[in-house]
């Protein structure tokens, strides 16, 4: 046996030999080994297996020069790749992982974050014919913040998903014309505003619309999906996980390895990737600065688009905008801080609020969990229904440690809302996990007509709503029957909610929150949000406060939308029995809110792109390690009801998981799913994926622009539920419904008898769903 630290050479009996240190009978320190198939490693080895500096060669004439650790690439390396391709950054256990920079074959090179072998992080992608994006990434793939400029001078600043463009963002072409926007799957999809170059604004120059469908082939030569997998063919790949093994008897490594899956194309980065923030090289002029433009330019161009397709184009003259409606379009904080209940939330409060709310749910939840499942008893309604606990910041017997500010807790009926969620299949860890996970809630950016504040949990799927304390004893009011009517209609439209909390802080100021379901937590895009009420006192919006995001109200409605026969009379009956309880309850005041998805007219949709796109980006195997054009896939048809199969569609738990699926008459009174060309299958429920024609109704003349409606008729999925349920009919202002019932307009009435509200407002959704003649 040769000594500790002997330098000798050795050839084994299966060909493969090493000359170098030993350590007992395994190579330790310094040692070339060469196996029998050609490959070499020379540098440091640690008890049998490589770690240290080294070089390893295969007989591919790939090779790596760097950091191993454990028989493992493992740290800063160098790698070369038999196809030309270079990778110079960190390593982890055989895979890119941290900062590096690749140059592909084709010249392409990224520089930024990697993660398990993927681009995932900031970075930049700098393709050979000039195009280049920085921004974020995950699994791969363009996604997030981020800013595609081409060679001729185009550039995208806004979101990103798998590669393509989605969410919002601001497109600017080369001539100096922008388009500020909405894009679903690459597609523009909704509201935007194209400002046309040769406005007075410096920052505005001369262009068409034209532009964009060159800008469109040439993204489907740059913007592309990188997912392809760097695999050096040297008889084992560089992604392997290498293990060395000592062979009893012959004494020789053999080499064993296990393949660790992909690559991704990244390009250029050092080690001081780092200390560079990419997001100060991203668009200044961001989408969020669209009020800067109204400043100074003429015309510009209100465009609503369907899945890539232009269905109504509005001539905004700007110049002849007075100063007192541009001053609309800003946001005034000082107007919010008159009107909202929480107004001293100023600065960090509004996060220490936040952080509170997440702080209490998750000891709520979690202590009303382990509690022995019984029946809800009426004394879970009670006075004493309550969990109380104090937070202060360096935390106590019962809480933890917290970086907000000192708080009290209330949780109102723990145990009855823990059935509730249990009813609408609501797991408890999701359920927290969802509002107090680390990625916390966001503030929605206004705060409603009451002055409420709403939050949003970042997965969509709740809502939270600040309430005044005359709405939280309504709803602690009405709680036994609401639970009992939840519980015996499973397909319900009133707003699921799911918890009911309130925060002291000092001074007395305390906050009470409501946790509801978020309706409109869809695979699909809402392009028109509605709230009806089926009045017409107050009951529009004006136009220059209409964006994405407006919900807007009765006297905005000019479709009337046709459904199935027996999708129909299941929507007007459960309608007609939640108007019912809330007629009861002594409840006027709610709304429909209806969410409308529309589909692009079939007959358009084949002359969306050609097929090159830019928006479509796929890997090109004949290129690895390179970004390559990809087709996009062409929905063939519109909307299609199909038999329901329960192994077809997703059951992922979520806000619409309970409810029964409806039948129609169009497939034989059966269960169905809906088809959605280019998303998939979805289950057809009361107010969730329900299909329907919305007609356009004759448009009125306007005199402040010029618009144009291209289609009167649209495939939509429709959504809906009735909210706003606790506002309870005050019997002082009878004298105010009197003397305006004298007008004998019931649709002019605001306040009116719960019985004669929820009358006007079943009419009102008749017209609004007309039977079918």
């Amino acid at each position: 046996m040769e000594e500790s630290g002997s330098i000798t050479g050795k050839v084994f009996l299966n060909g493969d030999a090493y000359g170098g240190s030993f350590k007992g009978i395994l190579p330790h320190g310094k040692g070339k080994y060469t196996w029998s198939d050609g490959s070499v490693y020379d540098g440091c080895w640690e008890e049998g297996k490589m770690t240290g500096e080294g070089w390893l060669i295969w007989p591919s004439g790939a090779s790596y020069e760097g950091d191993f650790s454990g028989g493992y690439l493992h740290g800063f390396g160098i790698f070369n790749g038999s196809d030309g391709s270079i990778y110079r950054g960190v390593w982890r256990m055989n895979t890119q992982h941290g900062i590096g920079r690749k140059q592909y074959q084709n010249s392409d090179v990224y520089d930024g974050c990697w993660k398990e072998g993927v681009r995932e992080g900031s970075g930049r992608y700098a393709w050979s014919n000039g195009n280049m994006y920085i921004g974020n990434w995950k699994d791969g793939k363009m996604c997030g913040r981020g800013v595609m400029k081409w060679f001729d001078g185009d550039l995208f600043d806004g979101f990103w998903l798998n590669g393509l463009r989605h969410g919002s963002g601001c497109y600017r072409f080369a001539d100096g014309s922008y388009y500020f926007g909405v894009w679903t799957k690459g597609l523009k999809d909704g509201l935007g505003m194209f400002y046309p170059a040769g406005s007075k604004h410096r920052f505005l120059g001369k262009s068409s619309d034209r532009h964009d469908e060159k800008r469109k082939k040439q993204l489907s030569h740059t913007s592309s999906t990188i997912s392809e997998s760097v695999k050096p063919k040297v008889k084992r790949s560089i992604s392997e996980r290498f293990s060395y093994s000592l062979l009893k008897g012959s004494g020789s490594i053999s080499l064993r390895t296990t393949s660790q899956g992909e690559d991704v194309a990244l390009g250029d980065s050092s080690k001081d990737m780092l200390a560079c923030d990419s997001s100060s090289v991203l668009s200044q002029s961001s989408h969020d600065d669209k009020s800067d433009f109204l400043e100074t330019g003429s015309v510009a161009y209100e465009r609503e688009y369907t899945q890539g397709v232009l269905i109504k184009e509005r001539i905004i003259n700007i110049s002849r905008l007075s100063r007192k409606s541009k001053q609309r379009i800003k946001f005034h904080a000082k107007e919010v801080k008159r009107r909202s209940c929480v107004y001293f939330l100023e600065g960090r409060k509004s996060y220490y609020l936040m952080l509170n709310l997440q702080l209490g749910i998750r000891y709520s939840v979690g202590k009303i969990t382990p509690v022995p499942i019984r029946e809800v008893r009426q004394s879970d309604f009670g006075d004493q229904a309550r969990i109380k606990m104090y937070f202060p910041r360096k935390g106590s017997q019962f809480t933890p440690s917290h970086h907000s500010i000192d708080f009290y807790w209330k949780d109102y009926c723990p145990m009855v809302f823990r059935y509730l969620r249990e009813l609408f299949k609501l797991d408890a860890a999701e359920y927290m996990m969802s509002i107090c996970g680390d990625d916390g809630l966001r503030e929605l950016s206004s705060p409603g007509k009451s002055g409420s504040l709403f939050y949003l949990s970042r997965d969509d799927r709740f809502v939270i709503k600040t309430l005044k304390k005359s709405e939280l004893k309504v709803l602690l009011k009405m709680l036994p029957d609401y639970y009992r009517h939840v519980k015996e209609h499973d397909n319900t439209l009133i707003t699921k909610v799911f918890g009911l909390h309130r925060i002291s802080l000092k001074r007395g100021k305390k906050v009470r929150f409501v946790v509801m379901g978020n309706m409109f937590c869809t695979e699909l895009r809402i392009h028109r949000r509605y709230d009806l009420k089926g009045s017409s006192h107050g009951r529009f919006t004006k136009k220059d406060r209409i964006d994405e995001t407006t919900t807007l109200k009765d006297l905005d409605l000019k479709y009337e939308f046709h459904m199935d026969k027996l999708l129909r009379e299941a929507l007007f009956k459960q309608l007609s029995l939640d108007c019912r309880f809330l007629e009861s309850q002594n409840i006027i005041d709610y709304s429909l809110l209806l969410g409308l998805h529309f589909r692009a007219p079939e007959n358009l949709i084949s002359l969306l792109q050609p097929p090159d796109s830019l928006d479509n980006v796929e890997t090109n195997p004949e290129h690895e390690g390179g970004i390559s054009q990809g087709e996009l896939s062409i929905p063939p048809r519109g909307l299609i009801l199909v038999t329901h199969e329960p192994s077809s569609v997703s059951t992922t738990p979520g806000p619409h998981i309970r409810g029964s699926t409806l039948r129609a008459m169009s497939v034989g009174d059966k269960e169905v799913d809906l088809l959605v060309p280019g998303t998939g299958r979805l289950r057809v429920q009361l107010g969730v994926n329900m299909p329907a024609q919305a007609n356009q109704k004759l448009m009125q003349d306007e005199t402040a622009s010029v618009q144009v409606e291209l289609f009167e008729v649209y495939d939509v999925v429709l959504y809906l539920g009735i909210i706003d349920i606790l506002q309870e009919y005050n019997m002082k202002k009878k004298l105010e419904h009197t003397y305006k019932s004298l007008q004998f307009d019931p649709m002019s009435v605001s306040v009116i008898e719960p019985k004669l509200y929820s009358k006007r407002f079943i009419n009102f959704l008749e017209k609004v769903f007309p039977v079918e003649p």
